[in-house]
């Protein structure tokens, strides 16, 4: 049973949810919070990171998650993934891909990836030409903006009226379907694309708003855009660990929720044996879903706003293959259009020159999975292996050889998906609370955003509340 602090000593928080953004929560607290602050993280499963988790593949490490995060802030600073991994001591395992172009499979064949565009969004109608055919007749200016103030729309809908169907579905949808495995139809612009819907507030056309949107967040020419760390994510996810100096339990699952004269009560276990915690403050680092199961008892209003969130399952299909007749890409985006298994795959060991092997395997990591479909997955391991194997072939154009070792990661409610209004309805839970429960602070991608320097962002952000309204508290 924790002890609350009261007089802004011994504090005990609770960190609810040991992925990267409850990681970094306590990595924050550690860092800002009084020296004897006690940090628990309650982690449902068995393993730390959430989704991101380094694996094993014919005899090296691969990634069964995330494998890259944004060097580069919107500022054009360092992210906040790049200042965590500085801040634990990894600034030399950074490394970056070492081929960036990746391609487009349209009309059965790989197509270059036209530069210039915000997430499929063309500043330049003429570079997509190859690909897409814009409608550039539909995008004139009216005299106004192109979005209200405070308005939300979703991407698909902006960029079918102004630029016409063909650049959203091979250009818009299947990048949003590689980063959310979502549809641009469903999907809201404020919450995807920030920048884009800042400049639609203020400019006429469409083509104009991806220019302003690309001018207001330069970054250095020839500074890499990705990286990620040479040992594997895990090793940011055990460092974080590490350094938060927290008590982790793991499969520990935090049934129940409610506060108290000096904080919290948290019920964690298995129902025929609870245990009871006290604690002074709780970052609330879930999930949308189950983090609204547990804010019901807290305020029921804000748990409708959190828990109207969707979510989309992937499976991350991985396969070393013999000496493969690959291009030199990065990797490719499959549009739903052309009817394949595969929505993105990533030319592992091309892509990143530390993966490279002396015996000849080359890695391939294909995405399954976009909202909607989840039925697709529901086949065994071996008949996804296989599928990919058909489909790799088949964009490829050539025959793949069969793998030698293969590896199927699923991720059920794996990506959130965004729909209009969701900025708005998280700002309107997040008040509330703050409201009336101000040791109570929510993070991670379900609230402000995938990849995972936002999600760091998140965690940080919300330890930084905690801290304030702590100190603040009378004792």
């Amino acid at each position: 049973m924790g002890t609350p602090g009261g007089d802004g000593r011994g504090w005990h928080v609770a960190v609810v949810g040991g992925g990267i953004a409850g990681l970094a929560a306590a990595v924050r607290l550690r860092d800002r919070a009084p020296r004897d602050t006690r940090i628990t993280v309650f982690e449902r499963s068995g393993a730390l990171g959430g989704k991101l988790r380094t694996g094993e593949l014919a005899g090296s490490a691969t990634e069964a998650g995330a494998e890259t995060f944004l060097m580069r802030d919107p500022a054009g600073g360092d992210s906040a993934a790049v200042a965590l991994a500085r801040r634990l001591g990894l600034a030399d395992r950074i490394t970056h891909p070492a081929v960036g172009q990746a391609a487009i499979a349209v009309g059965g064949r790989l197509r270059p990836m036209p530069k210039g565009t915000l997430i499929g969004v063309p500043g330049d109608l003429a570079a997509v030409a190859g690909i897409a055919h814009p409608a550039a007749d539909l995008d004139h200016d009216a005299g106004r903006p192109l979005l209200d103030p405070d308005e939300d729309v979703a991407v698909g809908a902006l960029v079918r009226r102004r630029l016409g169907d063909e650049v959203v579905d091979r250009l818009v949808d299947p990048m949003l379907g590689g980063v959310y495995a979502g549809r641009a139809d469903t999907l809201s612009l404020a919450a995807t694309m920030p920048g884009l819907a800042r400049a639609a507030r203020h400019e006429g056309t469409l083509v104009g708003a991806v220019r302003a949107a690309q001018a207001a967040a330069p970054r250095p020419t020839g500074a890499p855009v990705f990286g990620t760390v040479d040992t594997g994510l895990g090793t940011l996810v055990a460092a974080a660990a590490a350094h938060s100096g927290a008590e982790l339990r793991l499969d520990a699952t935090v049934r129940e929720l409610a506060p108290t004269p000096n904080g919290w009560r948290l019920v964690v276990g298995p129902t025929p044996a609870p245990e009871t915690v006290d604690v002074d403050a709780v970052v609330l680092a879930l999930p949308a879903r189950p983090a609204a199961r547990l804010l019901a008892a807290v305020d029921a209003h804000a748990a409708r706003l959190v828990g109207i969130l969707d979510y989309a399952s992937v499976a991350l299909v991985s396969l070393a293959l013999p000496d493969p007749p690959l291009p030199d890409l990065s990797g490719f985006l499959v549009p739903a259009t052309e009817s394949t298994l595969i929505k993105a795959a990533t030319f592992f060991t091309t892509k990143w020159a530390h993966q490279r092997r002396a015996d000849g395997l080359a890695v391939v990591r294909a995405s399954v999975g976009r909202h909607g479909d989840e039925h697709l997955l529901q086949r065994p391991d071996d008949e996804l292996v296989a599928a990919v194997h058909r489909d790799l072939s088949t964009v490829l154009r050539a025959a793949v050889p069969a793998p030698v070792d293969s590896r199927v990661q699923r991720w059920g409610g794996a990506l959130p998906q965004y729909a209009p209004g969701h900025l708005d309805r998280i700002a309107a839970a997040r008040t509330r609370l703050r409201a009336t429960h101000p040791t109570l602070a929510l993070a991670g991608a379900g609230y402000d955003g995938v990849g995972i320097p936002v999600c760091v962002r998140s965690g940080e952000t919300a330890a930084e509340e905690i801290i304030k309204s702590l100190e603040g508290r009378p004792a």
